[in-house]
């Protein structure tokens, strides 16, 4: 897995999904927003991390009974306890909720392990409980039955597809309260930087919006004038 610098994971809490979403979308990327997962609780903080994942495939029966657990190599079993502190456990759930991807005792695991947060493309259950963690998680939908009703845990730390987004171990996780959007890892600190630009002068127009600035030649910055704004606004606000 490539490591994250300090500097880049720092900025990026400091910007939204959707400033990275333009910023991937300017260099072609069209997809990377992991669909239809929404954090379990609205005060969870910023999620950022480099992905390691876990692939799940459909179920058989005969080799998915509860004595699987037994097993250390587990790939669930062992996707907790490998998944290495600052980075995003995300899970290739197929986009199938109707059983839990995992619950409440191993995502409280990831957490204390130091891990920056969890995602999967199906369901939590003990959702409520997951939500009081304070910890950075999102799901489809809360689902009650256990994993292995579903889901047959295959692999973990292989590229995955989750949500229609695809994600490659050490891709970069930003989830916020919009969703989740995956950074390819050659381009992180590339994005981190010219999204951190891009989220100050989003803050200039915000506050000039509010106090009643039309948007032509504001946003965007057509207008020269714009420029010259912004540059004694970041002067007066040390941005």
């Amino acid at each position: 897995m490539s490591k994250l610098s300090d500097t880049t994971r720092s900025k990026l809490k400091a910007i939204s999904t959707a400033t990275v979403a333009t910023a991937l979308y300017k260099r072609g990327f069209r997809i990377q927003c992991i669909q239809d997962v929404h954090p379990l609780s609205p005060d969870q903080p910023t999620m950022v991390g480099g992905a390691f994942t876990l692939r799940y495939m459909p179920a058989r029966e005969d080799l998915n009974k509860l004595e699987v657990f037994r097993d250390r190599s587990h790939p669930q079993r062992k996707a907790i306890e490998d998944c290495p502190p600052g980075a995003v456990l995300v899970m290739d759930s197929r986009k199938d909720a109707r059983a839990a991807s995992a619950g409440a005792i191993l995502v409280t695991r990831l957490m204390k392990r130091g891990v920056a947060g969890v995602v999967t493309d199906g369901g939590f259950r003990d959702s409520a409980e997951i939500a009081r963690l304070g910890f950075p998680a999102y799901h489809h939908r809360p689902s009650a039955p256990t994993n292995l009703t579903l889901h047959h845990a295959i692999e973990i730390n292989v590229p995955i597809g989750c949500g229609d987004a695809p994600v490659f171990p050490g891709d970069v996780i930003l989830g916020d309260a919009d969703g989740v959007i995956v950074i390819p890892a050659h381009l992180a600190d590339e994005i981190a930087e010219e999204t951190f630009e891009m989220t100050a002068f989003e803050d200039f127009v915000a506050e000039e919006v509010h106090s009643g600035r039309g948007i032509f030649g504001l946003y965007p910055a057509t207008d020269p004038q714009t420029l010259t704004d912004f540059a004694a606004w970041r002067k007066r606000n040390g941005r």
